[in-house]
């Protein structure tokens, strides 16, 4: 009998990887690959380069893995309670992090019609399995067959489900979870502009490089139809859960073979809500474990080292400006961001505003296989009840190398200052720096 579980299950694996080799090797219509062939790519585009034969089903994934080199430290005055040091920051040592594992299934329904579900098998945040989301989008409407919708379907997209919200641009160079294949770098913004929320999306693609997108959500990461029972400071009326509302206007073009340009404008606001969470919607994590964090700190419950979250539960407005440019092997990254908010205890609105810009050069020509590169993130903004400025800079060095298209090694320095915060505050005085080095598998 055991030796008969044991062929059956022989059989059982083997038939999955074969099943699995096939899944793999089916390709998608307007997708974003999963490889570093996705690099560089924001949205989808119109170009349609896959032909439609029948329902098509690509299982792929992302693992990362991270050796840490990072020690911190700060001038917090002592805080105690229960006899413990709360602005005593926990002893880091050299090590590997809790590997993070991302399973994506994508999905070509119809010709035009793809669907996306992305479950993150392991994280920091969440060590079990969670599925971050999934959404249908649409780049051709053939079922209506109407030749007139089918013509303006050569320059519209729609997106309907729960999916990442495209406010800004760094969002589709940011690491989530275990795919950071995208990211020169190790970690992501110290304010990190990311939430999965629940809504649609529009796009227009002109043939000449322009790009309109109008979209609203529900404005939340955990939606509710529990009915709103707290009292907004602000207004003296029971809280509301209001949508979210985001746009973007943008340009992008290759003008010759080594040159292309684009600029985007975005925007997201929301008036209400039970608790937004633009800057605190990634549930995977920092991949800077335990920085700035006090000795009773868990990696899971603490899991957004290193970041800064504005706090704009209640309320938020944000604006962001994103350039990119890439010439030959040289490309430039930026943002300026400004956004407000508050919660629903405050009666008026803080503001926080971040600047980032990255250059990288990718060699050899042709091949880009490598890269070197720099990075500088900067955040100035308000606490609540705290009446001057925060400010905390971030300086990161970053060298990679394809192995092929779906395996990536990179090495990064890093140095984070926090200034201006509270003595009372553990991020007072607080810096950190040191190495990390991260392998990568996207498939």
């Amino acid at each position: 009998m055991k030796f008969s579980i044991k062929i059956f299950s022989t059989v059982s694996v083997f038939t999955m990887i074969l099943l699995h080799i096939s899944a793999f090797a089916q390709k998608i219509q307007y997708f974003r690959p999963d490889n570093k062939d996705g690099i560089n790519m924001f949205e989808t585009t119109k170009k349609d380069t896959v032909q439609f034969t029948s329902l098509k089903v690509k299982v792929g994934g992302n693992f990362t893995q991270d050796f840490q080199m990072l020690r911190d430290e700060n001038n917090a005055t002592p805080a105690i309670k229960n006899g413990v040091d709360m602005n005593q920051l926990m002893k880091l040592t050299n090590g590997f992090n809790l590997a993070m594992a991302n399973l994506n299934v994508d999905v070509q329904l119809s010709d035009g019609i793809r669907l996306n579900l992305t479950t993150y098998l392991s994280t920091r945040h969440h060590q079990d399995t969670w599925v971050k989301g999934g959404y249908i989008q649409f780049d051709k409407l053939l079922f209506l067959k109407s030749p007139v919708i089918d013509k303006l379907m050569n320059y519209l997209t729609i997106k309907i489900g729960d999916f990442d919200v495209d406010y800004g641009d760094a969002h589709f160079r940011r690491t989530d979870g275990g795919n950071s294949i995208y990211n020169p770098f190790v970690e992501n913004y110290i304010m990190d502009a990311f939430a999965t929320e629940i809504g649609g999306e529009i796009y227009y693609h002109s043939n000449g490089g322009l790009l309109v997108m109008a979209g609203i959500t529900d404005g939340q990461l955990n939606p509710t139809v529990t009915a709103p029972a707290n009292t907004d400071a602000a207004t003296g009326k029971t809280n509301r859960y209001l949508p979210a509302f985001h746009g973007k206007l943008g340009f992008d073009k290759q003008f010759t073979p080594d040159l292309r340009f684009r600029i985007t404008g975005s925007f997201y606001t929301n008036k209400s809500n039970s608790s937004n969470t633009l800057y605190w919607g990634d549930r995977t994590g920092s991949h800077y474990f335990l920085v700035m964090e006090n000795t009773t700190a868990d990696a899971a419950n603490n899991a957004w080292s290193g970041r800064f979250n504005p706090m704009f539960s209640e309320q938020v407005n944000a604006y962001s400006v994103n350039p990119f440019l890439k010439y030959s092997g040289l490309e430039f990254f930026g943002t300026a961001e400004i956004a407000n908010g508050r919660t629903i205890s405050e009666t008026s609105l803080r503001r926080a505003t971040q600047l980032a810009g990255e250059i990288i050069y990718r060699f050899p020509p042709g091949k880009e296989n490598f890269w070197i590169g720099g990075r500088y993130n900067t955040v100035r903004a308000a606490l609540p009840g705290y009446s001057n400025d925060v400010n905390i800079n971030r300086v990161t060095g970053s060298a990679g190398w394809f192995l092929t298209k779906n395996v990536m090694l990179k090495a990064e320095y890093v140095n984070q200052a926090y200034k201006d915060f509270p003595i009372s505050n553990i991020r007072s005085g607080g810096k950190f720096s040191g190495e990390m080095v991260e392998a990568s598998v996207g498939f």
